[in-house]
């Protein structure tokens, strides 16, 4: 039998599939969303129908995988519940305004999705989980549209916004699939702009001392360099800012060994990044891996590409140490041993990296709190208890 979706999800689906036909684009685009929405939560996306798009990606966890995998949660389990990722699931929290894949004028690789940015566009990246063979496993696009079919509700609603052929052409009916799931990531729910830091841009809130300091710090030329890759506009203060100006960098960061002996692939293993891309052949791309958003970064834990770092305030000194000879400075505070060697030595971005002076305790908490400030409304509940299940 087919788990079915939730009823609230199904009523908002019948609602659209109710609606008279239009042309206008924005009925449209709601009804796709409307469609999005039932997928992205439709465990049966999965062959062994027990994964949904919202399994790795908890609305209630700013769009992370909070679940423990046996190697706390640095990589995601598949939908057979043993197979084990080699990456952090990355929030889809702001996810939309991520542009898509390019080259821009310096020649630097920018956007796309996955932390490699192999896939385009956000439909693109919709449409790879299910036929990853350690994710939702299924074989081909025809076994997902086939299971597509068995919904009492799908069927309908793919021949009303896509055309009563639609089924007839399977990659253009796995193609509706991942623009209506893309139809529901670009929606508010996902990229809300209501943080603290987006109420005090309002004069909805003030600042305490040290989130001032952290902001300052943040947005120093001077001090940090946290904006010179978590910054896409072009002014502290402007309204909207993603944290991320999505382009890709070596930082050094170090093997997780615990989730290498894990999912089986050794300590031996090297993740190339960007170099994965099968769109990229440069071997100085090597290592590098695309800016996340530091939207929700608080409340998101595990950190960094392999989900080594489990404290946000790890990742601030674990960027600090780059500017210390002093021996305290490449001390790992988790693990009480040295930091560990680069994954890939090449390509580390030093130009960004060893820049300002070495950050005494108060400024490394001062950062600490001002990322804080990014959480959404609706997660500030869960600043307090990020380490636990909710």
């Amino acid at each position: 039998m087919l788990k079915i979706i939730p009823l609230l999800l199904v009523g908002l689906l019948l609602t659209g599939l109710g609606m008279a036909a239009s042309d206008d684009e924005d009925l449209r685009q709601t009804k796709l969303a409307d469609l999005g929405t039932s997928l992205f939560f439709d465990v049966n996306l999965s062959q062994a129908r027990t994964q949904s798009c919202a399994t790795c990606h908890d609305p209630a966890r700013a769009f992370s995988d909070w679940r423990d995998s046996g190697v706390g949660a640095a990589a995601s389990l598949g939908a057979d519940m043993s197979s084990l990722g080699d990456r952090n699931a990355p929030t889809l929290s702001y996810v939309a305004l991520t542009p898509e894949f390019h080259i821009n004028e310096e020649g630097s690789y920018v956007g796309g999705m996955f932390m490699d940015g192999r896939e385009t566009n956000l439909a693109a990246q919709a449409g790879a989980p299910p036929l990853n063979p350690i994710e939702m496993a299924f074989p081909d696009k025809a076994s997902v549209v086939a299971r597509l079919q068995e919904s009492p509700l799908y069927p309908a609603a793919f021949r009303e916004l896509f055309g009563e052929d639609i089924f007839t052409d399977v990659d253009a009916a796995y193609a509706a699939m991942t623009e209506s799931i893309a139809a529901y990531e670009r929606g508010e729910f996902f990229s809300p702009f209501d943080s603290k830091y987006d109420r005090y841009l309002r004069g909805e809130y003030e600042m305490t001392r040290e989130e001032e300091l952290g902001m300052t710090l943040f947005f120093s030329e001077q001090f940090t360099n946290c904006n010179q890759c978590h910054q896409l506009n072009n002014l502290p203060g402007a309204q909207r800012e993603v944290f991320s100006d999505y382009t890709f960098h070596n930082i050094g960061v170090p093997v997780n060994s615990a989730l290498r002996q894990a999912n089986g692939l050794g300590v031996e293993y090297k993740d190339k990044g960007l170099l994965e891309n099968p769109h990229v052949t440069d071997p100085a791309q090597a290592g590098k891996f695309k800016v996340p958003t530091l939207r929700n970064v608080a409340i998101t834990a595990p950190y960094m590409h392999n989900g080594v770092f489990q404290d946000l305030k790890t990742v601030v000194q674990f960027y600090n140490k780059y500017n210390s000879r002093n021996e305290a400075a490449q001390i790992n505070p988790e693990t009480g041993e040295y930091w560990g060697e680069p994954e890939i030595a090449e390509n580390i971005s030093l130009t960004e990296l060893e820049i300002g002076p070495f950050l005494d305790e108060r400024r490394v908490d001062a950062l600490v709190a001002f990322m804080r400030l990014l959480t959404d409304r609706r997660y500030e509940a869960l600043l307090e208890t990020q380490h636990q299940t909710p």
